[in-house]
């Protein structure tokens, strides 16, 4: 008996594990976690729940998957703030506020980040899922840890200050702040939050 030819996403899993992250992505930010059933995720997919349990064994699998891809899918955004190795590290963050101020300004995109949302709807009732955000959060905090402290070794601090302590509390400020934007429709108030932000930075800094 000859063998039945194998299928289009059967012969590309990678593509077609992508293609069911994307829709989840997709979904997730527009309705949250609970709001999001596997069955709408194969429909916005194109695939059958068949190849969406070859590749991941429940909705909270993919939705960890979903939270990693969007963490890394940022991160490279962010990395054009400290591709060039030899900017000065207060450069470096300024370049990164500018890019993040740039998220507001997408036509049709609200500015919001899939990892907070994530964050505020499971924390308390998905433990895995709070890991998964948890370590996105922190890959973000130590990235600007970092740039914190090439400045401080470039520039005389004006006060003493912990990088990692300064780099959470922007973290929280640009969560807040997208939070706050998304529920009061004003991105224009994220923009504002952000300036104060690289006025804090720089103020940590002598002239």
């Amino acid at each position: 008996m000859p063998k039945k030819a194998a299928s289009k996403n059967e012969r590309n899993p990678a593509g077609t594990r992508q293609r069911l992250i994307g829709a989840t992505v997709q979904l997730m930010l527009r309705q949250g976690f609970a709001g999001t059933s596997v069955d709408q995720i194969c429909e916005v997919a194109g695939l059958t729940k068949g190849s969406f349990f070859h590749h991941f064994g429940s909705k909270e699998a993919i939705g960890r998957a979903a939270v990693e891809w969007w963490g890394d899918f940022g991160t490279s955004l962010y990395a054009e703030a400290w591709k060039d190795e030899g900017l000065d590290p207060l450069e470096q963050i300024h370049r990164m506020l500018e890019i993040m101020s740039g998220f507001t300004r997408r036509k049709d995109q609200g500015c919001t980040c899939m990892v907070g949302m994530m964050s505020q709807e499971l924390a308390q009732t998905h433990p895995a899922m709070r890991e998964e955000c948890a370590r996105q959060l922190e890959i973000w905090t130590a990235n600007v840890a970092r740039m914190l402290t090439a400045a401080k070794k470039k520039h005389r601090p004006k006060t003493k200050f912990d990088p990692v302590a300064v780099a959470w509390f922007l973290n929280s400020l640009w969560q807040g702040s997208m939070l706050i934007g998304k529920t009061r429709q004003t991105p224009a108030m994220i923009r504002q939050n952000l300036k104060f932000a690289r006025a804090y930075v720089d103020g940590l800094f002598a002239a």
